[in-house]
């Protein structure tokens, strides 16, 4: 009847720094639909895509201290708006990655050049293709929670890209390997100096930022996504052990009932993160 849905479905990925996948959540309930929305649903990962949109503007050569104006701003007939149309300003580069300022990081994939954006996010783990266009900078290509995730492990691990894989050995009943999985082919995708400049700036997106909802007892960092009309709810995070994404929306891309990656998925994502760090 037009009216918006409560949230329909959800995925979970938790991924360890040599790419072994510990958890994985396709959907509430397999007995309703065997969809697995973790590997297979592509959806717009929004804020959450902003980390690659900053790593490209380390890499040349600006900071977390780096001061950008937070104001309304006009890229050919595009003017992307904060989230409830506030503005502040004079902003550090950490500020406005913690508020998760659109203005901001329009500014940055013009300065940096949209193609460089896709190139970092590849290099880090996307798998999907990006359109190199300034509006990618607030995710709107598409992306499955496993690529997402996966492309966050290089912020836990020191810079490493990490190839997702389930299967960690194989042995025989009596305890011969037939098989083990090797992460010693790991690639680096980033500095680690870059990477200890993002950890910084994103653990304030738990401590002052739009994620406040997934502190728990552990160090930890992240960012959270939304997308139009709340389609997609968001929240990728990190400590030093584990980096897990989790999605929230509706199979059919209909809007939730505003929905936003800072509420249930921070939640949900807190919830796992203190159960998986138990001891």
């Amino acid at each position: 009847e037009g009216r918006k849905r409560e949230v329909g479905q959800g995925a979970l990925v938790s991924i360890d720094n040599t790419g072994a996948v510990r958890a994985m959540v396709g959907g509430y309930d397999y007995a309703n639909s065997q969809f697995d929305r973790s590997t297979e649903a592509k959806r717009q990962p929004g804020s959450a895509f902003k980390p690659f949109v900053y790593v490209a503007a380390l890499e040349r050569g600006m900071t977390p201290q780096s001061v950008r104006n937070d104001a309304p701003v006009k890229i050919g007939k595009w003017s992307p708006e904060n989230y409830g149309g506030k503005y502040h300003g004079r902003v550090t580069l950490e500020t406005a990655l913690s508020k998760s300022l659109n203005s901001v990081a329009a500014q940055l994939i013009m300065e940096v050049g949209a193609g460089n954006v896709v190139e970092t996010a590849h290099r880090m783990g996307i798998e999907s293709k990006l359109e190199p266009n300034a509006s990618l900078a607030l995710g709107t290509s598409e992306v499955t929670p496993m690529e997402l995730t996966a492309a966050y492990v290089p912020f836990a691990n020191g810079g490493y890209r990490a190839e997702p894989y389930i299967i960690r050995r194989v042995t025989t009943l009596d305890g011969d390997v037939l098989y083990e999985h090797t992460a010693d082919n790991m690639s680096r995708a980033i500095s680690s100096g870059v990477a200890g400049m993002m950890n910084s700036m994103m653990a304030k997106t738990l401590t002052e930022g739009t994620a406040r909802a997934a502190r728990f007892d552990h160090p930890a960092a992240g960012k959270t996504g939304t997308s139009q009309n709340s389609r997609d709810a968001w929240f990728v995070g990190y400590t030093a052990n584990l980096t897990t994404g989790v999605w929230f929306g509706n199979d059919d891309g209909s809007p939730t009932d505003g929905v936003t990656g800072g509420s249930l998925p921070a939640k949900a994502w807190r919830a796992f993160m203190v159960e998986a760090h138990q001891g």
